[in-house]
């Protein structure tokens, strides 16, 4: 059985009547992160890539600054009532040991930084300055790119239950995509893709995400040094705020040829056949 997916008996209703069949389900499973044998946090995540995802994590929460930081990772022993292996527990040794304050809770696969409300907060872990201006990005590629991501969804297609996230160049060139069952896990998996192949910052890359955009994931964008987000849905007026003070260009409901620029509009070129309309859908 993958560990991507799983089968679960079902009872359809349908018009014709109740159909039993097995469905096609994303795997949500527990990982324990551990620094040197010590707890740090737990996430509810999808199985796969769960090195980046420990990369992207310890980068945005700053005990990482660099893939270098980290020295090994590996999966410790944990066994399933069948005795198999979960590979849900991986240890990170770290080159400088720094201290840990264990989290006392689970996050869940919808908030990666529940409770977090100063802006402050970001401006000072915040490694890399967003360059004013660059990259250009014109408006109707980015338009185009969450059907790019979409395209790259193989598990999706099974189960309807995962976001992605994917890192694009200004031309519409995707370098990586990756599913989870929480959209700030698999920010934190294309983040750490990113990190271990010395590119952050990434001062020339897209962010995308098949999702909303909310405060953590702009968070985790500043903190990779990423300029531009896009968002298939909409953004928190917190997510906004914390876009517009570090210069980040943020877009959301990136639906067809339609957008709303929410700040950093100079990086975005509108074709000039455009045309502004005092009276819009807020949508």
């Amino acid at each position: 059985m993958s560990r991507v997916t799983a089968r679960r008996p079902t009872r359809r209703i349908t018009a014709a009547g109740v159909i039993s069949r097995p469905d096609t389900l994303a795997v949500e499973e527990p990982l324990e992160l551990r620094i040197a044998g010590t707890a740090l946090t737990v996430t509810m995540r999808t199985p796969g890539h769960d090195i980046d995802l420990a990369h992207g994590f310890l980068f945005g929460e700053s005990i990482i600054e660099s893939a270098d930081d980290i020295v090994s990772a590996r999966y410790c022993a944990g066994t399933d009532d069948q005795g198999r292996n979960t590979y849900n527990v991986l240890d990170i040794e770290l080159r400088h040991p720094v201290p840990i304050r264990p989290r006392g809770f689970v996050t869940n696969s919808s908030c990666g930084l529940c409770g977090t409300t100063a802006l402050d907060q970001v401006r000072t872990r915040s490694r890399f300055p967003l360059p004013s201006g660059s990259p250009r990005i014109d408006s109707a590629l980015l338009a185009t790119l969450p059907d790019e991501l979409r395209s790259r969804q193989t598990a999706f297609d099974a189960t309807g239950g995962l976001h992605a996230a994917g890192l694009f160049t200004a031309d519409g060139t995707a370098l990586i995509v990756r599913e989870d069952i929480g959209r700030h896990n698999a920010v934190d998996k294309v983040i750490g893709w990113a990190l271990r192949e010395q590119r952050v910052p990434a001062r020339d890359l897209v962010l995308i995400v098949s999702g909303r955009a909310s405060f953590e994931l702009v968070q985790k964008a500043v903190m990779a040094g990423i300029p531009v987000l896009g968002a298939v849905s909409a953004p928190s007026s917190l997510a906004v705020d914390l876009a517009a003070d570090n210069g980040l260009t943020l877009a959301g409901f990136l639906r067809g040829g339609t957008m709303n620029i929410y700040s950093g509009a100079d990086r975005i070129t509108i074709d000039a056949s455009a045309t502004t309309d005092p009276c819009y859908p807020a949508h």
